[in-house]
């Protein structure tokens, strides 16, 4: 069977299987289509909550980055999973046992204001939006590949599907969904790191081949790693070559931002009790350890293989001939994704750092006019992983599969934070609070086609790749919600103005030190300044200010509260109880 087929065999049967699930869990009242009616099993939900967690950022991304950069981006790693330990210990159970639908809900209500509430919507539309984007682009490469087709229309084939599923479903669809794809995905991207560490390393276990014996080389495998790198004049792969403060800066924002996604958040009000939102996200972590631990293993392996490819007699002989480069490349360049131009016309294929000011005399004794890998899209680095290890067909179809219910879980919770606050924070709770129950859910389905149409659009013009689109989202996150949950649930004293003084002033600054590097609204071409580190302030990456927003964030909202007027008695009062530690029970009625 050929490998086309065998993709649209795994593809489509995925299809077939979330489709079939949203039809039999179709939400049929507000409560099923906002929280799944409360009624979501822990472990069910920790599985679900690592779908919609693990994204395209995560699965098809995150490997791609650590495996260009090496210990750098391990920033991703430690931001994104010690953000999850902070929602799930100081968020997430306080926040169920206030028990309302949505986080512009929790903050309307906490800060008792119509305009905390609009503010919080404006700041998780913006989140949302910008962390879709990356959901879209994932989506569109893996499409592009494995249907062999172009990368907007492989867009446009994820967003009809998530549409179906979404708008059908609601969070009782997706939730049934997302636990289907975990399963999909943390499979498919097991499945091929087990072969590769056994390939090279000859230890099943990729957490522990990665400090392995390369088999090859008998060296150890990031040693041997390191010496090709450098031999070819990139920086080692185990060194850490960006600035400390912008590690700990991006660290910190990828973690403050994690507890402060609506995405995420929203699922923890999908179970009956207090004590569950605890044990789900005790589950959830043990999910996403399942996949994070393998990343970094992943990431090094693969660039590894990339360059034994390109260097088969090592790096001081000849590299290899374009004629004979192996079908993973020449199906890869057919997407735009890979391509090659033979600067020095000896038809071989030179691969290396031609910025290196070190390794350029070394370049020009031997013959290279400059690196004629001129195109690698680190977002295709773990889908053609099987292929660059020489892996039969059906875990190519797998990864194929496994990479599309990434994207597509993600974009479902975004989507479903995104129609909630539509729905039931705009229209329901501000604008038209006599809606009918009907309604309100027909509301919540049409806004949710709409900011599918939305993000396809976005997708077709991403910012960066899949992960970096992504961490900007979380910088948003950290900088305008964060601070104020925090707040809301440990100080008594945090009233309704230090709040929205503070979400504007944390979201304001940091969209707009985003827009000056990135483009307004992520339109290309719109960039004030060229994001350069030359040009940052004080040389902080935009991809890192998330950190510096929340630290705005809180100073503004202090500053202000202690100018206003004091928080209501009753208020004082609802603050204490939710942290008191008894159970939960049904949502409190809306007025």
């Amino acid at each position: 069977m050929d490998q086309f087929t065998l993709n649209l065999i795994f593809v489509g049967g995925s299809f077939l299987l979330y489709i079939a699930i949203a039809i039999w869990a179709r939400a049929a009242s507000t409560s099923e289509f906002y929280a799944a009616g409360r009624s979501v099993n822990p472990v069910m939900n920790g599985m679900a909550t690592a779908a919609d967690w693990m994204s395209a950022a995560s699965f098809i991304s995150m490997a791609g980055l650590i495996a260009f950069v090496g210990y750098g981006n391990s920033a991703y790693l430690m931001g994104w999973t010690g953000g999850y330990v902070l929602l799930a210990m100081l968020l997430a159970p306080y926040l169920r046992k206030f028990g309302r639908f949505t986080v512009p809900d929790f903050i309307g209500d906490r800060y008792y204001s119509r305009t905390a509430r609009l503010v919080a919507v404006a700041a998780l539309l913006m989140i949302s939006i910008t962390y879709v984007i990356g959901q879209m682009t994932g989506a569109g490469v893996a499409f592009s590949r494995f249907l062999e087709v172009d990368t907007n229309t492989g867009l446009l084939i994820a967003s009809a599907v998530v549409f179906v599923y979404a708008v059908l479903g609601g969070m009782k669809g997706i939730t049934y969904t997302q636990v289907a794809q975990y399963i999909v995905l943390i499979i498919a991207y097991t499945i091929p790191a087990v072969f590769i560490s056994l390939q090279l390393t000859d230890n099943p276990i990729p957490q522990l081949g990665l400090f392995s014996t390369h088999t090859e080389s008998g060296m150890p495998l990031l040693a041997r790693l390191d010496q090709i790198l450098v031999d070819l004049g990139f920086n080692d792969y185990t060194g850490l070559h960006d600035s400390t403060l912008n590690m700990t800066l991006f660290t910190l924002s990828l973690m403050v931002g994690t507890a402060g996604l609506p995405h995420v958040i929203i699922r923890f009000f999908t179970v009956p009790k207090v004590s569950d939102a605890r044990k789900s996200a005790g589950w959830a972590l043990v999910f996403i350890a399942l996949l994070y631990t393998v990343a970094p293993a992943v990431g090094a392996m693969a660039r590894l293989n990339i360059l034994t490819t390109i260097y088969p007699e090592g790096t001081r002989a000849e590299s290899l001939s374009y004629e004979a480069r192996p079908d993973w490349m020449r199906t890869w360049e057919q997407t735009g994704l890979l391509k090659f131009e033979d600067k020095n016309g000896d038809g071989l294929i030179q691969s290396y750092n031609e910025g290196s000011t070190e390794f350029a005399a070394v370049a020009a004794e031997r013959g290279w006019q400059g690196n004629e890998m001129v195109t690698f899209n680190q977002d295709i680095l773990v889908l053609a992983n099987p292929e660059i290890a020489g892996l039969p067909g059906w875990v190519i179809a797998l990864i194929a599969a496994g990479g599309l219910a990434a994207a597509l879980s993600t974009a479902a919770g975004l989507l479903l934070a995104i129609s909630s606050a539509v729905s039931h924070d705009l229209i329901k709770r501000t604008f038209k609070p006599d809606i009918s129950e009907k309604g309100e859910l027909l509301a919540a389905r049409v806004s949710m086609a709409a900011a599918i149409v939305v993000a396809t659009w976005l997708g077709m013009n991403p910012p960066g790749f899949a992960a970096q689109t992504v961490a900007f989202a979380f910088g948003l996150a950290a900088s305008s919600l964060f601070p104020a949950i925090m707040m809301g649930i440990f100080s008594t004293k945090m009233n309704s103005a230090g709040a929205v003084v503070g979400m504007l002033v944390g979201l304001i600054s940091t969209s707009v030190y985003l827009f000056t590097y990135k483009g307004w609204f992520f339109i290309a071409g719109t960039n004030m300044l060229a994001d350069k580190p030359e040009n940052w302030l004080f040389g902080i990456s935009p991809l890192a200010f998330g950190a510096v927003g929340a630290v705005l964030n809180f100073i503004a909202a202090y500053i202000t509260m202690k100018v206003t007027k004091p928080v209501p008695e009753e208020i004082r009062h609802l603050v204490e109880d939710i942290r008191v530690p008894r159970g939960a029970g049904a949502a409190v009625a809306h007025h």
